[in-house]
């Protein structure tokens, strides 16, 4: 309820259940799930933009529960050490489920990549939640998938070439289109893997 009714875009499920009902694959299901549930839980999103990201500029990619447990201890979070350390191993499992770490026993960020559709169905959220042009390539909530500006960039190319967005940067001026007005029929098209682009 508080992660997909009462979170933060609201009625998140609205955005799921037609990737659901289309049957979409998990490479794009799955980084929905994630951006929905860090918007929605502030740990998860801090965990990964103060503490995650960061780390793709260092040397250092492994990540251990006792890292963890120093960076809640900066946040002050007023937690025993036997909780703070189930929300330590709760973090690195949840990270490795929605596919942002990998391995078992030693967890470490993902060489996995985001697919282009999962992108750009995201894209098509964030537009819905009022994010347009400049603001949408600037967004913060790319930071969440290990993405910097010209990651970002070079992905709604990519979307361009799919026909799933309509994609034009000239200087500061950047103009988005999506193929669809709703989320179902967008759905529809990313699931199938490009649409036909009408101005919005």
């Amino acid at each position: 309820m508080p992660r997909f009714v009462q979170g933060t875009p609201p009625n998140a499920w609205k955005l799921l259940r037609p990737l659901e009902s289309l049957d979409a694959p998990p490479p794009l299901v799955r980084p929905v799930y994630y951006w929905i549930s860090a918007r929605s839980e502030p740990l998860i999103q801090d965990f990964c933009t103060e503490f995650l990201f960061p780390r793709l500029t260092t040397v250092t990619t492994e990540v251990r529960v006792h890292d963890v447990l120093v960076w809640l201890d900066a946040k002050k979070c007023p937690w025993s050490p036997t909780v703070a350390t189930k929300v330590a191993r709760g973090l690195l499992a949840a990270f490795r489920d929605f596919g942002m770490l990998e391995g078992k026993a030693e967890k470490r960020l993902s060489t996995a990549r985001l697919s282009v559709s999962a992108f750009a169905f995201i894209a098509f959220c964030l537009n819905g939640t009022g994010a347009l042009g400049r603001d949408l390539l600037f967004h913060p909530d790319w930071r969440l998938f290990f993405l910097d500006v010209p990651d970002v960039e070079h992905y709604f190319l990519e979307s361009h070439q799919h026909e799933l967005i309509e994609y034009h940067a000239a200087g500061s001026t950047v103009s988005i289109a999506f193929p669809s007005q709703t989320v179902e029929e967008y759905a529809r098209a990313v699931v199938q893997g490009q649409g036909s682009i009408t101005r919005i």
